[in-house]
């Protein structure tokens, strides 16, 4: 969970109740969500919060959401902005890698050694977060002053920069916190920071670069150049952001710019040029989203009148319109800068803590019932219990994975009509590329384990009981989950007919009728697999994997394996 650093004065000049006293504050923040983790040296409220609210990764939006707590503030507040006078020229030559580009000019900003620091670790937080480390969105922030900006055209007065492509061994600059002229790969062998974020751009056959008159004074996503550096006496600021994802760094550049608005900084426009035209950023765009009034009531369990939904809404530092007919729907609309209002039970959420959760009173529920497992986990525990006697060590991996593990490890294409080859569940966007989808089987999860415990002694039978899920257009959510029993012998002399064996005893102890017909899998030996069939239907496979599966994953002896649907064993 992130951990912000917040200066109580800070957040006193900030909203202007200097009366707060340190104990109020915590506990005011502890209402929206925002847990006390302890005091740094210089006396600042170390602060934990749900990473949803990246808004808050400042004390500029802490104090902006104690504001609207305390009634000071409310509604939407969108930054007005002037007309552009500068231009992002994004060249050809842009690595296809990371293509996008945004940013604003900021002018006016006071930036005294407290607001500096706030801007630096709100930079820091977002590419922790947001940015996926910078490899999704780096964020550059530069003394305007120190750029020399290009005048387009003979008619036109803007200035422009130019976000493009260089060789490795292209063009040199001096890099913040250095004192020697680097090209890109110098900064990349020779800087601590181009040596920290390397693995981003390494196999780039053009690195990311942004130009101005003068020369080459940012290299994105790694560091800036020292001739641009912010300090106290910048006062007008340019900031350029790039990535691979258009949406993640404008919400980014939002932020930043509302942190740096609440300093009493303007936001000015500024124009992105593709060679197919022209974009103005920064997009301040005021989304829309529905929610009933009905629905805001089931979930908070109160009862309210509409135009105190509509304050709760306001205090919440959102708009409301109400559509009064069969029942009340409420338009909400959505500030630029909130990246964390995704569906209407994000929106009950702000009105159950603009009401005050300490506020709910809790109550029994109106029908009385009386606990117990469900029919489901006890044939899930009876199933682990008949494996663990067959001489099964019993599992439990991750229900994430990479579609390389999945699929191409196993030697299997996605939406086939085999077992585990359904359409992937994919993350959109996912933290780590180790874990982009859910798997479609649990076969891949126990060969992971077999790779990483080849240092272990043999036999190695090993089996779990796990969800799966594919994509599925006829179900409702579209994704179609289960739960699958799966398992594998590692050991010299693991054949089919072992792996049957203990399939066959498995379905004894459920007393359902077992066939194992031939058929064909990539995964395993052609003329040593078996469907598995279970009073009559076909729910998996048992047999032997194929030699090109041991290989990937550095296994060197047979493995035999089953996996199956839970459900069959019923």
């Amino acid at each position: 969970m992130p951990v912000v650093d917040v200066q109580p004065d800070e957040l006193r000049r900030l909203t202007g109740h200097e009366e707060k006293s340190d104990e109020e504050f915590k506990d005011d923040l502890f209402a929206l969500g925002l847990e006390f983790e302890g005091v740094t040296e210089d006396g600042a409220f170390q602060l934990e919060f749900g990473p949803d609210r990246l808004d808050r990764l400042s004390v500029e939006g802490v104090a902006r959401s104690l504001r609207y707590q305390y009634g000071d503030a409310s509604g939407v507040a969108v930054p007005k902005t002037n007309d552009p006078d500068w231009t992002i020229v994004v060249d050809e030559a842009v690595p296809e890698e990371r293509p996008y580009v945004t940013g604003a000019v900021v002018r006016g900003v006071d930036l005294d050694d407290a607001a500096l620091d706030s801007l630096i670790q709100l930079q820091e937080k977002l590419h922790a977060t947001m940015g996926r480390k910078r490899a999704k969105g780096a964020i550059g922030i530069h003394d305007l002053t120190m750029l020399k900006g290009d005048v387009l055209s003979e008619n036109a007065s803007g200035n422009s920069i130019t976000y493009t492509g260089i060789e490795p061994d292209g063009d040199t600059f001096v890099a913040l916190d250095s004192d020697d002229e680097l090209t890109p790969a110098e900064v990349l062998e020779q800087h601590e920071t181009g040596r920290k974020y390397a693995d981003l751009v390494g196999e780039y056959d053009r690195y990311p670069a942004i130009y101005d008159e003068i020369g080459l004074f940012s290299f994105p996503p790694v560091i800036n150049g020292r001739r641009t550096e912010v300090s106290t006496e910048s006062r007008d600021l340019f900031v350029e952001l790039t990535g691979t994802d258009q949406w993640t760094i404008d919400r980014m550049c939002n932020i930043i710019c509302y942190a740096l608005a609440a300093r009493g900084a303007t936001i000015e426009d500024i124009e992105v040029q593709y060679e197919g035209g022209t974009v103005a950023k920064p997009d301040f765009e005021v989304e829309t989203k529905r929610v009933s009034h009905d629905r805001i009531e089931t979930v908070l369990g109160v009862d309210l009148e509409m135009d105190e939904v509509i304050d709760l809404f306001e205090r919440s530092g959102l708009d409301a319109d109400a559509e009064i007919g069969e029942e009340t729907v409420y338009d909400v609309s959505i500030p630029p800068y909130r990246v964390d209002v995704l569906h209407p039970l994000d929106l009950v959420d702000d009105v159950g803590r603009a009401y005050g959760f300490n506020e709910l009173e809790p109550r029994y529920p109106d029908v009385g019932t009386v606990g117990q497992r469900h029919e489901r986990s006890r044939l899930e525990d009876a199933a682990r219990t008949s494996l663990v006697g067959l001489g099964f060590e019993d599992l439990l991996n991750f229900h994430m994975i990479s579609e390389g593990e999945n699929y191409e490890r196993m030697g299997i294409e996605p939406g086939t009509d085999l077992l585990g080859g359904g359409e992937p569940v994919s993350i959109t966007e996912p933290y780590s590329e180790d874990y982009t989808m859910l798997r479609s089987w649990v076969l891949p999860s126990l060969s992971m384990v077999l790779e990483n415990n080849t240092h272990r002694a043999y036999p190695q039978d090993l089996a779990e009981i796990g969800h799966v899920a594919h994509r599925d257009d006829d179900e409702n959510t579209r994704v179609s989950e289960a739960r699958h029993v799966a398992a594998v012998l590692a050991r010299h002399d693991a054949t089919y007919e072992d792996a049957k064996g203990r399939l066959a005893a498995l379905c004894g102890d459920f007393d359902v009728e077992l066939e194992t017909p031939p058929t064909e899998h990539p995964s395993f030996i052609s003329g040593r697999t078996a469907a598995v069939v279970i009073d009559g239907e076909e729910v998996g496979i048992v047999g032997e994997l194929h030699p090109e599966v041991i290989v990937e994953h550095d296994l060197e002896l047979p493995v035999a394996a089953f996996e199956f649907d839970l459900s069959a064993l019923q």
